[in-house]
């Protein structure tokens, strides 16, 4: 019978480190898939660079600025929807930013490129991505993104004859349990 209850307690304890494990995996999943993301380019999702590249080639691809809002009285327009750019060459796009409403936003900016192939080459060096933006009411921000296509997207199969790519920002309401914590003077 002592046996019996060892070996209840133990499959006890082994499935609450099992619900406790699984939980802390779910939390850390989003977090994790993004970092995954951004390092491998995976889904295309654009990487972060350090520097320029300092090769550039005469092949020239076309970059298009997409411009998306989820939910928020607000406009968000790229000042040029396209531009030509030297594959390896720094580019930088301007994108304005209206809170057409009477009250304050907080919202953040995600995006990718299309071709998903694409997204281990596009890097940006400077970006409001990820980001909280407060906007205040009928107030206009233009915010820079400085941002590179990386010599290897010639020579990669998969990628060789890309002559345009689509970069898409979309801005989204932060939910009140994204906002980061405060702390008021009693």
């Amino acid at each position: 019978m002592r046996l019996k209850l060892k070996s209840a307690n133990a499959i006890a304890l082994v499935c609450g480190a099992l619900v406790l494990t699984m939980t802390g995996a779910a939390f850390a999943a989003v977090p994790l898939y993004q970092m995954f993301c951004q390092v491998t380019g995976f889904g295309g999702t654009v990487r972060q660079a350090e520097a320029a590249p300092t090769e550039v080639l005469d092949r020239m691809v076309t970059v298009r600025f997409d411009t998306n809002v989820r939910h928020l009285p607000m406009t968000f327009r790229a000042e040029q929807v396209t531009q030509r750019v030297r594959i390896g060459e720094t580019g930088l796009a301007y994108f304005d930013v209206t809170n057409t409403s009477d009250q304050p936003i907080l919202a953040r900016a995600a995006y990718n490129v299309v071709p998903e192939t694409t997204g281990a080459y596009f890097q940006k060096l400077q970006c409001f991505c990820f980001d909280d933006q407060t906007i205040a009411a009928g107030e206009t921000l233009k915010f820079p993104v400085q941002y590179f296509v990386a010599p290897e997207l010639a020579t990669d199969a998969e990628t060789r004859g890309v002559q345009e790519i689509t970069l898409s920002y979309t801005f989204y309401p932060v939910s009140d349990d994204e906002k980061p914590a405060t702390t008021g003077a009693g």
